[in-house]
């Protein structure tokens, strides 16, 4: 089994080095919270002192950090330190072009490296479910691949550097498109008077359905456990969506790609962000749309 560096331990991290370590990998973790630390420290990682630490006389180091200039500040880092023929791989949602610059720089000093968003929210995480996207060369993916695989049930390569990252915004803009479609149609099916399980029974079968609706349904009570039967807390927040939102504008802007619902979306996840609502799972939108629904 390899030796990990895995340097970012939050919602999504903390599971995904869990269960690196569970499957007998040797992880050497770093976060800045304290109490990731000793979630990590517990369930079988070591900790290290710092990001530069966990990068050292490993194999490969995971990332998975907030931003693209967090990403491109932590391999700074480590281009001085790590071994000759260390593995990156960065687990973020960052932008595209910030992938394909990291990529481009670790090349040029000797190193491989991807890019691997991932999509399955914190219950996958934690449950080694996730799905990784992952863009670099077929070289890289294939070093990748066994190590991702201990982590998700499905590890495609998307393409080269930065298609991880594109896969993973453009997934994100139909997910949060379908969400919003899913909450309306869900709110005037209650208002029109229709039960809403009976109707969640009629449309999951019929052309109505999606993984919004069948798999993480935005009512609680309704089809199978959803974070909107735990007070919609848990699984994938609002201002995450946002934040990938913004990404997927960027990019469609820079391709000159026309994007009309993606807008749409944006703008009703800011709203709803500035509203208070930037922490609770994107499905709590229901009630940002619909005011006499829970949300």
């Amino acid at each position: 089994m390899a030796k990990i560096g895995f340097i970012g331990l939050g919602n999504m991290g903390g599971g995904m080095a869990l269960n690196l370590a569970k499957a007998g990998h040797d992880v050497v973790a770093f976060d800045l919270a304290e109490a990731a630390l000793a979630r990590a420290k517990d369930g079988g990682c070591r900790i290290a002192g710092s990001a530069v630490d966990a990068g050292k006389d490993v194999e490969a180091i995971i990332t998975m950090l907030p931003a693209g200039k967090h990403v491109a500040g932590v391999y700074e880092e480590l281009f001085g330190v790590i071994a000759p023929g260390t593995l990156l791989i960065d687990c973020s949602t960052i932008d595209v072009a910030t992938a394909r610059a990291n990529a481009e720089k670790a090349a040029a000093l000797g190193f491989e490296a991807v890019d691997a968003p991932v999509s399955g929210g914190i219950a996958a995480a934690n449950g080694g479910t996730l799905t990784f996207m992952v863009g670099g060369t077929d070289g890289a993916f294939a070093k990748a691949e066994p190590i991702l695989a201990k982590m998700g049930k499905a590890v495609i390569h998307a393409g080269a550097s930065g298609a991880g990252q594109s896969a993973k915004i453009c997934n994100n803009l139909i997910l949060a498109s379908q969400m919003i479609g899913t909450c309306e149609g869900l709110a005037l099916a209650v208002r029109l008077g229709l039960d809403p399980q009976t109707f969640f029974d009629i449309a999951s079968k019929a052309t109505g359905q999606s993984w919004s609706l069948n798999s993480y349904c935005p009512l609680p009570g309704v089809g199978p456990e959803s974070p909107a039967d735990r007070g919609y807390e848990g699984g994938f927040a609002a201002g995450l969506m946002l934040k990938d939102l913004k990404l997927a504008l960027a990019a469609a802007h820079g391709v000159d790609a026309a994007v009309p619902m993606g807008s749409a979306a944006e703008s009703l996840y800011q709203a709803f962000a500035n509203s208070g609502g930037g922490g609770k799972d994107f499905s709590a939108i229901i009630g940002f749309l619909d005011g006499k629904l829970p949300g």
